[in-house]
């Protein structure tokens, strides 16, 4: 049987409402004349029609087979339910029916649905014919009560009322599972979209890094003393940051700090890990929050990484990092040329993507392009926000 798996204090919180209603219909079942017999039935019924949206289908077979044995019990009895509504039903029993079907048409599979309310239109029939007859002692002589067919009308606009509050939340919901199923999809792909710019941005700055100084020890083997060591960082650095993404992942290290309260000293410690000649220049009068200095050196190591692998005979690489106008200003620049062989470690095409995302993301202008002279440049602009 399916189960919604609500939780006792939500149902409670849900139902309250159904549950005092139904308990003052209840209530008025006492103020007839023709006594108690009904009032067992009902109380069950009503209880079930509370409880309902935990086992709907569950619910509706154990209601129909309360009305059905109720039913029973007045006819032995000889006694007629007092003042009944619908059908020898009274009151609370046709307003818990209903609740029971609009929650088993919104909740419950179609087939399950469907043979619910037939169910519950059966035993509404079964307990006209069975139920002895109620009569007023305040009906004149002549009057017999409520015909078939007004009784019929009557029940069959409740019945429909029911089944429209029922599809009508069944629509909601399943608009609501779509839309959250959409808010998970574009999370997820938000978060993939970030880390493939962390790895972009990060692991492929230290891995091209090694394979430059690499190549450059194969290509001089007098130089491989010097550039041993450098590699053996750059690798140190690259799990380093590998295993910070990975704790990132797990959410084991989802406080830990992105960048130190040093910007200037963080760039300058990337500038001197690429190796490139590079005239730094880095003017921020006032701290730059960790957030945005850690997007502020993301930047700075992809402009280089993308330098080292694409700008041929670069003599110099100019990085300018400087805080105006409530804003922080990137400028990365080289004097080199156009590769025409594929660079080391070939080019996915995703660095200036992932820069260019990374500052829209941040509210900030990015571009990058030819310089007139030669070379090429990345200018970003990141608003300061504190």
């Amino acid at each position: 049987m399916e189960s919604t798996q609500l939780g006792w204090r939500a149902l409670l919180r849900r139902q309250w409402p159904l549950a005092c209603a139904l308990l003052l219909l209840v209530g008025i079942g006492f103020l007839g004349e023709g006594g108690w017999w009904h009032i067992p039935g009902a109380v069950v019924v009503c209880a079930l029609a509370v409880l309902a949206p935990r086992r709907p289908f569950d619910a509706v077979l154990t209601a129909a087979t309360a009305v059905g044995a109720s039913s029973v019990v007045l006819l032995v009895a000889g006694v007629a339910p007092v003042t009944p509504m619908i059908g020898g039903l009274v009151v609370a029993e046709v307003a818990a029916l209903m609740a029971i079907v609009a929650v088993v048409v919104r909740q419950a599979p179609p087939a399950r649905a469907v043979a619910g309310v037939v169910l519950v239109v059966a035993v509404t029939a079964l307990a006209a014919v069975v139920r002895p007859e109620y009569r007023s002692p305040h009906w004149p002589d002549d009057y017999s009560g409520p015909g078939f067919w007004p009784q019929s009308v009557f029940g069959g606009v409740l019945l429909a009322l029911s089944l429209g509050t029922g599809l009508y939340f069944r629509a909601r919901d399943r608009e609501r599972a779509t839309a959250v199923r959409a808010e998970v999809a574009a999370a997820q792909h938000t978060e993939r979209m970030a880390l493939a710019r962390e790895l972009h941005d990060v692991i492929a700055h230290y891995v091209t890094g090694m394979v430059v100084h690499a190549q450059a020890a194969q290509a001089v083997p007098a130089a491989a003393g010097e550039a041993l060591p450098i590699i053996v960082r750059s690798g140190n650095e690259a799990l380093a940051e590998m295993r910070r993404l990975v704790g990132t992942l797990r959410d084991t290290e989802a406080d830990a700090p992105t960048a130190s309260s040093d910007l200037a000293d963080d760039v300058r410690g990337v500038v001197e890990r690429s190796g490139q000649p590079v005239r730094l220049h880095v003017d921020l009068p006032a701290p730059v929050p960790p957030s945005l200095g850690r997007s502020v050196l993301r930047l700075v190591q992809e402009s280089l990484t993308n330098a080292r692998k694409h700008a041929e005979g670069a003599s110099t690489v100019d990085v300018s990092v400087s805080v105006s106008d409530g804003a922080v200003h990137v400028l990365v620049a080289d004097d080199g040329r156009a590769r025409k062989a594929a660079p080391v470690g070939g080019s996915g095409g995703y660095g200036l993507v992932g820069m260019r995302e990374r500052v829209e993301l941040l509210g900030g202008r990015f571009s990058a392009g030819a310089r007139a002279g030669g070379g090429w440049e990345v200018r970003a602009i990141l608003p300061v926000t504190r």
